[in-house]
């Protein structure tokens, strides 16, 4: 049985749980709202994983009647739910901050507190480690946006430890540091949020993708109709792990259908073959035919743009 991206969710959830535990446990012995802010974003993590869980379970769903291109997609509201959640943290923990600088106060037991905040890396920092292989196996948007949001949290946790870990060897009018690294980490975490949102509005227009998948197609349809093989209307875009592909493909007129669709298979095998998840649709047109050549009125891209921006670099 094939393994299940699932169960990299529920590592996530399993190692939240346990830094949630230790984070709090951290800012109770030392009254840092440094540590606050840290407790605070592992809770966000709970609640990212528990919304995860929901979404691959979805986007694993076979295809339906009503949703005949399966239901993938679902992979991009986690991030982009995700992304929400991590915003709603630093709001929390600028609000604590601010509150601190106004009624200042000095963290206690600073040592442990800092000793049991590393522990809780350590076990974000394996379980990201282990979830990315999973994302890089399954190719799950779900799975690689919830383990970076673990190594964000990893470093802004030693970043926290670093900086308060000055606090040891300061007088007491150096309070102000422990409210100003908060500050720092809500910055970071902003910008982690709306990386999540951006990649999460990127899936659900439809992207194209990248330019180096584009070039494998292109590669894949010569290699299979010869280096002078005319194509347009290259359209492709990703719903979670599951590639689209479909074009118009320039042959012969005299060419017979038997003969037609033995290509395309080919094409299509040898696609998938270098895509994985990869559905290929080929519209087959004859090259005499001046109608064949709507480039302008299908869109999508043709094989001498491909190569076009290859050659000067643009992979936009």
């Amino acid at each position: 049985m094939a393994e299940s991206p699932q169960k990299y969710i529920y590592y996530s959830i399993a190692a939240s749980i346990i830094t949630m535990f230790l984070k709090t446990w951290a800012w109770y012995v030392t009254d840092s709202v440094g540590l606050l802010s840290d407790a605070l974003e592992t809770l966000v993590n709970l609640s990212a994983a528990l919304f995860a869980l929901a979404t691959l379970t979805m986007a694993l769903k076979p295809a339906d009647e009503r949703h005949a291109y399966g239901h993938g997609k679902a992979e991009y509201f986690s991030s982009g739910a995700e992304g929400m959640l991590i915003l709603i943290a630093a709001v929390g923990i600028v609000y604590a901050s601010v509150e601190r600088f106004l009624s200042p106060a000095v963290p206690q037991n600073l040592g442990i507190g800092l000793g049991i905040a590393l522990l809780s890396s350590v076990v974000n920092y394996v379980t990201a480690k282990i979830m990315l292989k999973g994302a890089e196996v399954h190719d799950s948007i779900t799975l690689e946006a919830d383990a970076k949001h673990l190594l964000t949290d990893v470093w802004t946790s030693i970043g926290l430890v670093a900086g308060l870990g000055i606090m040891l060897f300061t007088p007491p009018s150096w309070s102000f540091i422990d409210p100003v690294i908060a500050m720092i980490m809500a910055g970071n975490i902003v910008f982690t949020g709306f990386s999540l949102i951006k990649k999460s509005y990127s899936g659900l227009m439809d992207n194209a993708l990248p330019h180096e998948e584009l070039m494998t197609i292109d590669s894949a349809i010569r290699s299979c109709s010869g280096e002078d093989a005319l194509y347009h209307g290259l359209r492709t875009r990703k719903a979670g792990s599951q590639r689209f592909v479909d074009f118009h493909l320039l042959l012969p007129g005299d060419s017979t259908l038997t003969e037609s669709h033995d290509l395309c298979t080919e094409i299509e095998d040898c696609i998938k073959s270098d895509l994985n998840n990869c559905h290929v649709t080929i519209h087959v047109e004859p090259k005499e035919d001046v109608a064949s050549y709507d480039c302008d009125e299908i869109g999508g891209l043709c094989g001498s743009m491909i190569r076009l921006k290859e050659k000067f670099g643009d992979k936009d």
